[in-house]
């Protein structure tokens, strides 16, 4: 009939601020993708011409909430209004003494390796690096063949947390939010299982053997977003506990 009304499914308000809010944290999953692939930059190699210019247009906040991160914040960017002709010469030589050292003392350097500091003599490819390779492929993952480092390194461990984010930032928007929580519960448990059991003492040594303010600040940022890490995961997955008893 003429006046017939087709009739369509029209979502509620409820629905739509469903959507938004997974919008809004599937932004800051991508926001938390960006910080892992810095810190796994960084410590991958050391900081060329071509980083340099980048990290220095970027703004990077005075307030976190997170004293270890304001203060690493701080330092980077003191060092990055600083930089002169020979800032990526005088770098090189830093990440070298940091994370490489001379010799073969194991107490050299802030050897970037979960293996150095949870295997009883401090050595490479322990049980760490088989523990993270097994994820890595749970996942579907395996290191790029240009990755010449074990795989318990910290740049390919932060790299794995990025992974992972963006997946969750991509399960979100999809409203696939059984697969996101999943996931967001696997970032929780490596971070607990892995980045955090061992790397407050690899800055700690990075601390010692550091003389530029960009990887002192390093070591700061680094502890700080961790720990904001844990924090910000333990809520997100309490929150949806709370929402999935209800």
């Amino acid at each position: 009939m003429a006046d017939e009304l087709e009739l369509t499914d029209i979502e509620s308000e409820e629905d739509i601020d469903e959507t938004a809010g997974l919008a809004e944290i599937a932004r800051l999953c991508e926001q938390r993708a960006d910080t892992y692939g810095l810190l796994s930059r960084l410590y991958h190699s050391e900081v060329d011409q071509d980083l340099l210019d980048r990290m220095k247009t970027m703004r990077f906040p005075r307030t976190t909430g997170n004293d270890k991160l304001d203060e690493g914040y701080r330092l980077i960017a003191k060092y990055l209004s600083n930089t002169w002709t020979n800032s990526v010469m005088d770098l090189a030589r830093e990440y070298v003494r940091i994370f490489i050292g001379h010799g073969n003392d194991a107490f050299a350097a802030a050897y970037p390796y979960e293996s150095v500091y949870t295997s009883e003599k401090r050595l490479m490819m322990q049980a760490a690096r088989d523990e993270v390779l097994a994820i890595y492929r749970s996942y579907g993952m395996d290191k790029d063949p240009s990755w010449k480092e074990a795989e318990d390194h910290i740049g390919l461990e932060c790299e794995f947390m990025r992974v992972l984010c963006l997946r969750t930032a991509d399960a979100l928007r999809r409203v696939n939010t059984d697969a996101a929580w999943n996931l967001l519960d696997a970032q929780r448990n490596f971070l607990e299982d892995h980045l955090l059991s061992w790397s407050g003492m690899m800055t700690k040594d990075m601390r010692k053997f550091a003389k530029t303010d960009l990887y002192r600040g390093l070591a700061s940022v680094t502890d700080g977003f961790f720990h904001a890490e844990k924090e910000l995961l333990d809520e997100m997955l309490s929150d949806e506990e709370t929402d999935g008893a209800e």
